[in-house]
Protein backbone atom coordinates (compact mmCIF):
# COMPACT_ATOMS: atom_id res chain seq x y z
CA UNK A 1 0.00 0.00 0.00
CA UNK A 2 1.87 3.15 -1.09
CA UNK A 3 1.42 6.06 1.36
CA UNK A 4 -0.10 10.00 0.28
CA UNK A 5 2.18 12.29 -1.10
CA UNK A 6 3.91 14.62 1.37
CA UNK A 7 1.47 17.70 1.99
CA UNK A 8 -1.32 15.67 0.73
CA UNK A 9 -4.93 16.18 3.11
CA UNK A 10 -5.40 12.85 5.49
CA UNK A 11 -7.90 10.07 3.84
CA UNK A 12 -11.04 10.82 5.01
CA UNK A 13 -12.12 8.31 8.10
CA UNK A 14 -15.42 6.65 7.67
CA UNK A 15 -17.83 6.35 9.64
CA UNK A 16 -19.90 3.24 9.77
CA UNK A 17 -23.43 1.51 10.91
CA UNK A 18 -25.85 3.90 12.43
CA UNK A 19 -24.93 3.66 15.93
CA UNK A 20 -21.51 4.90 15.27
CA UNK A 21 -22.88 7.41 13.87
CA UNK A 22 -25.47 8.30 16.02
CA UNK A 23 -22.46 8.60 18.85
CA UNK A 24 -20.36 10.36 16.78
CA UNK A 25 -22.93 13.18 16.09
CA UNK A 26 -23.44 12.61 20.45
CA UNK A 27 -19.56 13.07 21.30
CA UNK A 28 -19.71 16.13 18.75
CA UNK A 29 -22.91 17.70 20.84
CA UNK A 30 -21.05 17.23 23.94
CA UNK A 31 -17.72 18.57 22.94
CA UNK A 32 -19.40 21.39 21.33
CA UNK A 33 -21.42 22.35 24.40
CA UNK A 34 -18.11 21.88 26.72
CA UNK A 35 -16.58 24.37 24.31
CA UNK A 36 -18.98 26.94 24.36
CA UNK A 37 -19.05 26.50 28.33
CA UNK A 38 -15.74 27.11 28.93
CA UNK A 39 -15.64 30.10 26.21
CA UNK A 40 -18.68 31.82 28.17
CA UNK A 41 -16.89 33.76 30.07
CA UNK A 42 -15.21 35.41 26.94
CA UNK A 43 -18.29 35.21 24.14
CA UNK A 44 -19.13 38.82 24.36
CA UNK A 45 -15.41 40.08 23.31
CA UNK A 46 -15.37 37.17 20.77
CA UNK A 47 -18.44 37.90 19.48
CA UNK A 48 -17.26 41.69 18.85
CA UNK A 49 -14.03 40.65 17.68
CA UNK A 50 -15.54 38.74 14.76
CA UNK A 51 -17.92 41.66 14.03
CA UNK A 52 -15.16 43.77 13.93
CA UNK A 53 -13.41 41.33 11.59
CA UNK A 54 -16.19 41.21 9.22
CA UNK A 55 -16.62 44.52 9.13
CA UNK A 56 -12.88 44.99 8.36
CA UNK A 57 -11.98 42.81 6.69
CA UNK A 58 -12.22 45.15 3.13
CA UNK A 59 -9.41 47.30 5.46
CA UNK A 60 -7.30 43.77 6.09
CA UNK A 61 -7.59 43.11 2.48
CA UNK A 62 -6.15 45.93 1.23
CA UNK A 63 -3.53 46.92 3.15
CA UNK A 64 -2.53 42.91 2.11
CA UNK A 65 -2.85 43.73 -1.33
CA UNK A 66 0.15 45.53 -0.43
CA UNK A 67 2.15 43.75 1.34
CA UNK A 68 1.33 40.30 0.61
CA UNK A 69 4.31 38.44 1.66
CA UNK A 70 3.18 39.15 5.58
CA UNK A 71 -0.45 38.44 6.36
CA UNK A 72 0.49 38.78 9.84
CA UNK A 73 1.39 42.55 10.13
CA UNK A 74 -1.26 43.31 7.36
CA UNK A 75 -3.42 41.93 10.42
CA UNK A 76 -2.03 43.99 12.88
CA UNK A 77 -1.65 47.09 10.83
CA UNK A 78 -5.75 46.76 10.46
CA UNK A 79 -5.76 46.37 14.18
CA UNK A 80 -4.01 49.30 15.30
CA UNK A 81 -5.84 51.23 12.50
CA UNK A 82 -9.01 50.02 14.95
CA UNK A 83 -7.49 50.65 17.72
CA UNK A 84 -6.73 54.18 17.24
CA UNK A 85 -9.36 55.56 15.08
CA UNK A 86 -12.50 53.62 16.56
CA UNK A 87 -11.51 51.82 19.82
CA UNK A 88 -9.75 54.63 22.12
CA UNK A 89 -12.22 57.69 20.63
CA UNK A 90 -14.97 55.15 22.13
CA UNK A 91 -13.33 54.44 25.29
CA UNK A 92 -12.49 58.26 25.80
CA UNK A 93 -16.25 59.12 24.89
CA UNK A 94 -17.90 56.48 27.11
CA UNK A 95 -15.86 57.43 29.99
CA UNK A 96 -17.27 61.42 29.50
CA UNK A 97 -20.60 59.71 29.12
CA UNK A 98 -19.97 57.90 32.59
CA UNK A 99 -18.83 60.94 34.67
CA UNK A 100 -21.95 62.63 33.48
CA UNK A 101 -24.41 60.50 33.73
CA UNK A 102 -22.91 59.90 37.59
CA UNK A 103 -23.49 63.84 38.07
CA UNK A 104 -26.93 63.61 36.82
CA UNK A 105 -27.92 60.79 39.32
CA UNK A 106 -26.03 62.36 42.44
CA UNK A 107 -27.70 65.87 41.39
CA UNK A 108 -30.99 63.82 41.13
CA UNK A 109 -30.29 62.21 44.29
CA UNK A 110 -29.62 65.46 46.67
CA UNK A 111 -32.22 67.05 45.17
CA UNK A 112 -30.17 69.79 43.26
CA UNK A 113 -32.74 69.45 40.51
CA UNK A 114 -35.96 70.63 41.06
CA UNK A 115 -38.18 68.76 38.85
CA UNK A 116 -40.97 70.13 40.16
CA UNK A 117 -40.23 73.66 39.14
CA UNK A 118 -39.64 72.07 35.67
CA UNK A 119 -42.50 70.58 35.20
CA UNK A 120 -44.55 73.52 36.32
CA UNK A 121 -43.26 75.88 34.19
CA UNK A 122 -43.92 73.33 30.97
CA UNK A 123 -47.42 72.88 32.43
CA UNK A 124 -48.11 76.63 32.33
CA UNK A 125 -47.38 77.17 28.95
CA UNK A 126 -49.59 74.34 27.74
CA UNK A 127 -52.74 75.47 26.33
CA UNK A 128 -55.62 75.53 28.64
CA UNK A 129 -57.50 72.79 27.13
CA UNK A 130 -54.46 70.53 27.09
CA UNK A 131 -54.11 71.02 30.66
CA UNK A 132 -57.42 70.58 31.78
CA UNK A 133 -56.86 67.14 29.74
CA UNK A 134 -53.91 66.70 31.39
CA UNK A 135 -55.57 66.87 35.53
CA UNK A 136 -58.62 64.49 34.36
CA UNK A 137 -55.49 62.01 34.09
CA UNK A 138 -53.95 62.93 37.28
CA UNK A 139 -51.28 64.41 35.44
CA UNK A 140 -51.95 67.73 37.02
CA UNK A 141 -50.51 66.84 40.33
CA UNK A 142 -47.40 68.15 40.61
CA UNK A 143 -45.91 66.15 43.52
CA UNK A 144 -47.21 63.15 41.85
CA UNK A 145 -45.77 63.66 38.64
CA UNK A 146 -42.42 65.50 40.38
CA UNK A 147 -42.09 61.63 42.03
CA UNK A 148 -42.19 59.65 39.17
CA UNK A 149 -40.38 62.00 36.59
CA UNK A 150 -37.49 61.73 39.40
CA UNK A 151 -37.73 57.76 40.22
CA UNK A 152 -37.61 57.24 36.63
CA UNK A 153 -34.32 59.82 36.25
CA UNK A 154 -32.70 58.90 39.02
CA UNK A 155 -33.37 55.27 38.19
CA UNK A 156 -32.13 55.48 34.59
CA UNK A 157 -29.23 57.72 35.54
CA UNK A 158 -27.87 55.10 38.30
CA UNK A 159 -28.45 52.74 36.22
CA UNK A 160 -25.18 53.88 34.26
CA UNK A 161 -23.70 55.13 37.64
CA UNK A 162 -23.86 51.74 38.66
CA UNK A 163 -21.89 50.14 35.56
CA UNK A 164 -19.86 53.01 36.10
CA UNK A 165 -18.73 51.44 39.32
CA UNK A 166 -19.32 47.50 38.15
CA UNK A 167 -16.39 48.63 35.47
CA UNK A 168 -14.15 50.52 38.25
CA UNK A 169 -14.58 47.48 40.96
CA UNK A 170 -13.77 44.45 38.01
CA UNK A 171 -11.50 46.28 35.95
CA UNK A 172 -8.75 43.54 35.68
CA UNK A 173 -12.25 40.84 33.89
CA UNK A 174 -12.87 43.87 31.79
CA UNK A 175 -9.14 44.54 30.68
CA UNK A 176 -8.95 40.66 30.48
CA UNK A 177 -11.70 41.12 28.00
CA UNK A 178 -10.97 43.54 26.22
CA UNK A 179 -7.17 42.10 25.54
CA UNK A 180 -8.73 38.63 24.76
CA UNK A 181 -11.01 40.56 22.17
CA UNK A 182 -8.10 42.63 20.37
CA UNK A 183 -6.21 39.05 20.00
CA UNK A 184 -9.00 37.48 18.83
CA UNK A 185 -9.74 40.17 16.47
CA UNK A 186 -6.05 39.66 15.20
CA UNK A 187 -6.12 35.92 14.27
CA UNK A 188 -9.93 36.43 12.63
CA UNK A 189 -8.81 39.46 9.97
CA UNK A 190 -5.46 37.31 9.36
CA UNK A 191 -7.31 34.26 8.83
CA UNK A 192 -10.91 34.77 8.79
CA UNK A 193 -11.68 33.91 4.91
CA UNK A 194 -10.18 30.63 5.51
CA UNK A 195 -11.56 29.72 9.04
CA UNK A 196 -15.46 31.00 7.72
CA UNK A 197 -14.83 28.44 4.56
CA UNK A 198 -14.02 25.90 6.72
CA UNK A 199 -17.00 26.56 8.97
CA UNK A 200 -19.32 26.34 5.92
CA UNK A 201 -17.52 23.16 4.67
CA UNK A 202 -18.40 20.97 8.00
CA UNK A 203 -21.78 21.97 8.51
CA UNK A 204 -24.06 19.16 8.30
CA UNK A 205 -26.08 20.97 5.56
CA UNK A 206 -26.33 20.74 1.68
CA UNK A 207 -23.51 22.94 0.46
CA UNK A 208 -26.01 24.69 -1.60
CA UNK A 209 -27.92 26.16 1.63
CA UNK A 210 -24.91 26.05 3.91
CA UNK A 211 -23.38 29.04 1.30
CA UNK A 212 -26.36 31.54 1.41
CA UNK A 213 -26.95 31.09 4.96
CA UNK A 214 -23.49 32.20 5.00
CA UNK A 215 -23.85 35.24 2.65
CA UNK A 216 -27.49 36.12 4.64
CA UNK A 217 -24.92 35.90 7.48
CA UNK A 218 -22.44 38.26 6.19
CA UNK A 219 -24.69 40.62 4.80
CA UNK A 220 -26.91 40.98 7.79
CA UNK A 221 -24.08 41.65 9.60
CA UNK A 222 -22.91 43.83 7.29
CA UNK A 223 -26.08 45.67 7.04
CA UNK A 224 -26.84 45.86 10.66
CA UNK A 225 -23.53 47.28 11.77
CA UNK A 226 -23.11 50.03 9.17
CA UNK A 227 -27.16 50.60 9.38
CA UNK A 228 -27.66 50.32 12.92
CA UNK A 229 -24.07 51.96 14.07
CA UNK A 230 -23.24 54.58 11.61
CA UNK A 231 -26.82 55.96 11.88
CA UNK A 232 -26.87 56.35 15.39
CA UNK A 233 -23.44 57.32 15.48
CA UNK A 234 -24.09 60.60 13.31
CA UNK A 235 -27.21 60.94 14.92
CA UNK A 236 -25.70 61.11 18.59
CA UNK A 237 -23.18 63.61 17.35
CA UNK A 238 -25.60 65.78 15.22
CA UNK A 239 -27.50 65.83 18.56
CA UNK A 240 -24.88 66.38 20.60
CA UNK A 241 -23.65 69.01 18.74
CA UNK A 242 -27.19 70.53 18.71
CA UNK A 243 -27.51 70.68 22.25
CA UNK A 244 -23.82 72.25 23.03
CA UNK A 245 -25.27 75.18 20.64
CA UNK A 246 -27.96 76.12 23.12
CA UNK A 247 -26.35 75.38 26.13
CA UNK A 248 -27.75 72.19 27.62
CA UNK A 249 -25.67 70.50 30.00
CA UNK A 250 -24.16 66.98 29.86
CA UNK A 251 -24.34 66.94 25.91
CA UNK A 252 -22.07 64.00 25.56
CA UNK A 253 -24.89 62.16 27.65
CA UNK A 254 -28.00 63.41 26.00
CA UNK A 255 -26.23 62.50 22.28
CA UNK A 256 -25.63 58.93 23.07
CA UNK A 257 -29.02 58.69 24.62
CA UNK A 258 -30.34 59.73 20.97
CA UNK A 259 -27.90 57.65 19.12
CA UNK A 260 -29.42 54.64 21.08
CA UNK A 261 -33.05 55.38 20.64
CA UNK A 262 -32.14 56.28 16.75
CA UNK A 263 -32.65 52.54 16.96
CA UNK A 264 -36.65 53.07 17.05
CA UNK A 265 -38.00 53.40 13.77
CA UNK A 266 -40.44 56.62 13.52
CA UNK A 267 -39.92 58.32 16.85
CA UNK A 268 -36.02 57.56 17.33
CA UNK A 269 -34.01 60.78 18.86
CA UNK A 270 -36.83 62.67 19.01
CA UNK A 271 -37.78 60.82 22.19
CA UNK A 272 -34.60 63.00 23.42
CA UNK A 273 -35.06 66.24 21.65
CA UNK A 274 -38.47 67.23 21.31
CA UNK A 275 -39.09 67.19 25.32
CA UNK A 276 -35.63 68.91 25.50
CA UNK A 277 -37.62 71.57 23.09
CA UNK A 278 -40.40 71.91 24.95
CA UNK A 279 -38.43 72.58 27.88
CA UNK A 280 -36.60 75.29 26.51
CA UNK A 281 -39.87 76.98 24.85
CA UNK A 282 -41.85 77.12 28.79
CA UNK A 283 -38.54 78.32 30.37
CA UNK A 284 -38.31 81.38 28.12
CA UNK A 285 -35.35 80.17 26.06
CA UNK A 286 -37.52 80.72 22.97
CA UNK A 287 -34.16 80.96 20.05
CA UNK A 288 -32.67 77.91 21.85
CA UNK A 289 -36.32 76.04 21.61
CA UNK A 290 -36.55 76.67 18.02
CA UNK A 291 -33.16 75.75 16.96
CA UNK A 292 -33.43 72.42 18.69
CA UNK A 293 -37.02 71.58 16.84
CA UNK A 294 -35.53 72.88 13.73
CA UNK A 295 -31.96 70.53 14.19
CA UNK A 296 -34.08 67.49 15.11
CA UNK A 297 -36.54 67.68 11.93
CA UNK A 298 -34.55 69.01 9.59
CA UNK A 299 -30.72 67.82 10.54
CA UNK A 300 -31.44 64.69 12.75
CA UNK A 301 -34.26 63.10 11.60
CA UNK A 302 -33.08 63.64 7.75
CA UNK A 303 -29.39 62.42 8.30
CA UNK A 304 -31.21 59.15 9.16
CA UNK A 305 -33.70 58.72 6.11
CA UNK A 306 -30.31 59.63 3.86
CA UNK A 307 -28.06 57.60 5.38
CA UNK A 308 -29.81 54.36 6.02
CA UNK A 309 -30.67 53.27 2.36
CA UNK A 310 -27.01 53.96 1.15
CA UNK A 311 -25.43 52.08 4.05
CA UNK A 312 -28.12 49.50 4.56
CA UNK A 313 -30.09 49.30 1.05
CA UNK A 314 -31.90 46.08 1.12
CA UNK A 315 -28.88 43.54 1.53
CA UNK A 316 -30.76 42.22 4.77
CA UNK A 317 -34.14 41.51 2.66
CA UNK A 318 -35.97 41.99 6.69
CA UNK A 319 -39.18 44.24 7.36
CA UNK A 320 -38.53 47.47 9.60
CA UNK A 321 -40.92 45.93 11.94
CA UNK A 322 -38.91 42.68 12.51
CA UNK A 323 -35.86 44.64 13.03
CA UNK A 324 -37.55 46.75 15.80
CA UNK A 325 -38.80 43.74 17.40
CA UNK A 326 -35.67 41.81 17.33
CA UNK A 327 -33.44 44.78 17.98
CA UNK A 328 -35.42 45.43 21.05
CA UNK A 329 -35.33 41.61 22.15
CA UNK A 330 -32.06 41.03 21.30
CA UNK A 331 -30.94 44.02 23.73
CA UNK A 332 -32.85 42.75 26.33
CA UNK A 333 -32.38 39.42 26.34
CA UNK A 334 -28.14 39.57 25.71
CA UNK A 335 -27.53 43.96 26.38
CA UNK A 336 -25.70 45.41 24.18
CA UNK A 337 -24.59 42.79 21.59
CA UNK A 338 -28.39 42.21 20.97
CA UNK A 339 -28.25 45.28 18.48
CA UNK A 340 -26.44 42.98 16.15
CA UNK A 341 -27.97 39.24 17.62
CA UNK A 342 -31.40 40.37 17.18
CA UNK A 343 -31.51 41.09 13.38
CA UNK A 344 -28.83 38.38 12.72
CA UNK A 345 -31.63 35.40 14.39
CA UNK A 346 -33.91 37.20 12.35
CA UNK A 347 -32.45 37.27 8.91
CA UNK A 348 -31.04 33.70 9.21
CA UNK A 349 -34.48 32.33 10.04
CA UNK A 350 -36.07 34.59 6.90
CA UNK A 351 -33.64 33.14 5.01
CA UNK A 352 -33.13 29.46 6.16
CA UNK A 353 -37.92 29.41 5.65
CA UNK A 354 -36.92 31.24 2.27
CA UNK A 355 -34.83 28.38 0.87
CA UNK A 356 -37.58 25.84 2.25
CA UNK A 357 -40.05 27.61 0.36
CA UNK A 358 -37.83 27.26 -2.74
CA UNK A 359 -37.19 23.54 -2.57
CA UNK A 360 -40.78 22.71 -2.05
CA UNK A 361 -41.35 24.91 -5.22
CA UNK A 362 -38.58 22.93 -7.47
CA UNK A 363 -40.56 19.60 -6.01
CA UNK A 364 -42.66 17.99 -8.65
CA UNK A 365 -45.79 17.60 -6.89
CA UNK A 366 -47.43 14.54 -6.63
CA UNK A 367 -49.01 12.93 -9.73
CA UNK A 368 -52.54 13.12 -9.41
CA UNK A 369 -54.82 9.54 -9.51
CA UNK A 370 -55.57 8.77 -13.12
CA UNK A 371 -52.79 11.00 -14.73
CA UNK A 372 -50.11 8.03 -14.63
CA UNK A 373 -49.58 6.39 -18.22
Amino acid sequence: MTAPPPGSPPPATPIGSDVERLGFLLFLALVSAALAWIASPFIVPVLWAALAAIMFQPLYRWIHDRNPRSPSSSALAALLIITVVILIPALWIGSIVIRQAARVFVAFRDGDIDVATWFAQVFNALPEGLRNSLRSEGLGDYSLVQARLQELATQSAGLIAQHAVAIGGSALTWFLAFGVGLYVTFFLLRDGRRTGAAIVRALPIERRIADKLATQFLAVVRATVKGSGVVALVQGALGAITFWIVGMPSVALFGVLMGVFSLLPAVGPAIVWAPAAVWLLATGAIWQGVVVIISGVAVIGVADNALRPILVGRDTGIPDWIVLVTTLGGIAVVGLSGIVLGPLIAGLFIAGWSILAEQRAVTPADTPPGDAS
